[in-house]
């Protein structure tokens, strides 16, 4: 259905292009650590999204009800944001110039790196209501549209992100290793300001003009 695969890739390119927590941590990983960590964290949210995908087309309700966790799920959200945003902005990154990559990576690193996506996208609260939205959008619609839809929304967006991480390393090669430094600490204390201002949201009730 052409009516569904341009509705589907009209949402997925308004997820794609949405700043959010996501996009730092993808300049982050891709420019301090590689090319590689930068894919292990797209992958890692492109699961989470579809899970959340999956279950609210199984099981009807089921992302609206975890919307009356929302509080929960945005202090575990907030305090993830805030402890990865802390982390990166203190830890101490080697990076070297070589042909294949400029950071020594071990690969139970970017076993970690891709569970940082999944964890972060997962207790992104903003995350759950966008896919509420889509899939309240289409309730009415019949299951092959819903798999049209999604598909191409999904697919979209994994794209974008991969090539988000292409454009870090178009970045990353004209860049010193005390810069890459330097941006790494920046887009760490991004995460970090998303985090305390969610928590902060949730704990004062602030509503934001437009939601």
């Amino acid at each position: 259905m052409i009516s569904a695969l341009i509705a589907g890739l009209g949402f997925g390119l308004f997820m794609a292009i949405s700043v959010g927590p996501t996009i730092f941590a993808i300049l982050k990983y891709s420019i301090s650590y590689g090319w590689k960590a930068g894919i292990s964290f797209v992958i890692g949210v492109s699961i989470s999204d579809s899970l959340y995908v999956a279950m609210a087309n199984l099981a009807s309700g089921w992302l609206a009800g975890l919307m009356s966790h929302e509080k929960l799920i945005g202090y575990i959200g907030s305090a993830l944001f805030a402890i990865m945003g802390l982390h990166g902005f203190f830890k101490k990154i080697k990076v070297t110039r070589n042909i294949q990559d400029m950071a020594k990576v071990k690969n139970r690193d970017y076993w970690k790196i891709f569970a940082s996506g999944f964890l972060m996208n997962t207790f992104n609260p903003g995350v759950i209501i966008t896919w509420i939205t889509a899939v309240a959008a289409i309730s009415n619609m019949g299951p092959s549209y819903r798999v049209i839809f999604f598909a191409a929304c999904l697919g979209l967006i994994l794209g974008f992100d991969f090539l988000k991480v292409l454009l870090a390393q178009k970045i990353r090669k004209k860049l010193t290793p005390r810069t890459i430094v330097y941006m790494n600490r920046i887009s760490a204390l991004c995460i970090l300001g998303i985090g305390v201002f969610l928590f902060l949201k949730i704990a004062f009730d602030i509503q934001i003009a437009g939601h």
